[in-house]
C-alpha cells in the first residue's frame, strides 16, 4: 500500500506541474496500474482504495489526451465508467468526471462516430446536458458540424472549457480543411493564397503553403494552382458555396465577430 501511495503522490506532483513531463507521467501510470492489479484495487470495495484508483484512471485519461493517444484515452474512459456509474452511490462526485465525459464526446465527433456520440449523450444526466459547460461544448460543436457552420467550430477553440479539448478540436479542423480542400480542387483552377488562408482557417500564408505542399498543389504568382484531371470536370455547386463561406468569413472579420 505504501508503494502505491508513493507512486500516486509522484504522479500527482508531476502531472500537476506547469511543465509536466509526459514521459515520466506515463511511467508512473504504468507502474501504478501494475501495483493496483497486484493489490486487486481494481476490484476493491474499500472507499479509500476506490477513490485512489478512480483518481489514477482520471489522470491517465487526461494524460492520454495530452500525449495524443486516443486508444489509451478510450481504455481509461471505459474503466472509469464503472466508477462513475456502478459506484455513484458509494463515492463522492468526481470534479473531473464531466471534463472527461465531455472529452469523450468530442473524441467521438473527431472520429466521425456520430451514432456513438448520441448514445453517450443519452447516458448523461439530462440536467447536465443543458447546464454543464464541459458537456455543452461538444453538443454545440456537433450542432455546428450538422449545420456546416465551420467558422463556429473554429471559433470554439477560443472558449474551450479545458485545454485538453483543443486536441480534438484540431483534429476536427483538420477534417474540415481536407473537405474544403477537396471541394476547392473541383471548383477552381486557382485561388489567391490570402483567400485560401481565410477559407481554410489558417492564421498565416506560411500555414497555407505547408498545407498546399501536403496536397501537391503548386504556387504561382501568389496563387494556389490546383492539379486537374478529366474526373474533375463535373458540374458541382461547390464554387458558390465556397465563395459564400469566404465572403461570410471576411464579413465576420470586418465587423469584429471573429474572436
Amino acid at each position: 500500500m505504501e508503494k502505491v501511495e508513493s507512486l500516486y503522490d509522484s504522479l500527482k506532483k508531476e502531472f500537476g506541474s506547469p511543465k509536466a513531463d509526459l514521459s515520466k507521467c506515463g511511467k508512473h501510470l504504468s507502474d501504478l496500474k501494475l501495483q493496483l492489479i497486484k493489490l486487486s484495487f481494481l476490484k476493491s470495495t474499500n472507499k479509500k482504495e476506490l477513490l485512489l484508483t478512480r483518481d489514477v484512471l482520471e489522470i491517465g485519461a487526461l494524460w492520454s489526451v495530452r500525449a495524443k493517444d486516443i486508444p489509451s484515452f478510450e481504455r481509461y474512459v471505459a474503466q472509469l465508467k464503472t466508477y462513475y456509474n456502478d459506484y455513484s452511490g458509494t463515492l463522492p462526485p468526481s470534479q473531473r468526471m464531466y471534463t472527461i465525459l465531455g472529452l469523450n464526446l468530442l473524441s467521438l465527433l473527431a472520429q466521425n462516430r456520430i451514432s456513438e456520440f448520441h448514445t453517450e449523450l443519452e447516458l448523461i444526466n439530462p440536467e447536465q446536458l443543458a447546464s454543464n459547460i464541459y458537456i455543452q461544448h461538444p453538443i454545440k460543436v456537433e450542432q455546428c458540424l450538422m449545420e456546416g457552420s465551420y467558422n463556429k467550430v473554429w471559433n470554439s477553440r477560443s472558449n474551450v472549457p479545458a485545454e485538453e479539448y483543443l486536441f480534438f478540436i484540431d483534429i476536427l479542423m483538420g477534417t474540415i480543411r481536407n473537405e474544403i480542400a477537396s471541394c476547392s480542387e473541383k471548383a477552381y483552377t486557382n485561388l489567391p493564397i490570402a483567400d485560401a488562408a481565410t477559407l481554410l482557417y489558417f492564421k498565416s500564408p506560411k500555414e497555407v503553403l505547408q498545407f498546399a505542399s501536403e496536397h501537391g498543389w503548386t504556387i504561382q504568382n501568389d496563387h494556389i494552382v490546383f492539379a486537374k484531371d478529366d474526373s474533375d470536370n463535373i458540374d458541382i455547386p461547390s464554387s458558390k458555396m465556397i465563395w459564400q463561406s469566404l465572403g461570410y468569413a471576411r464579413e465576420l472579420e470586418r465587423i469584429g465577430c471573429v474572436r
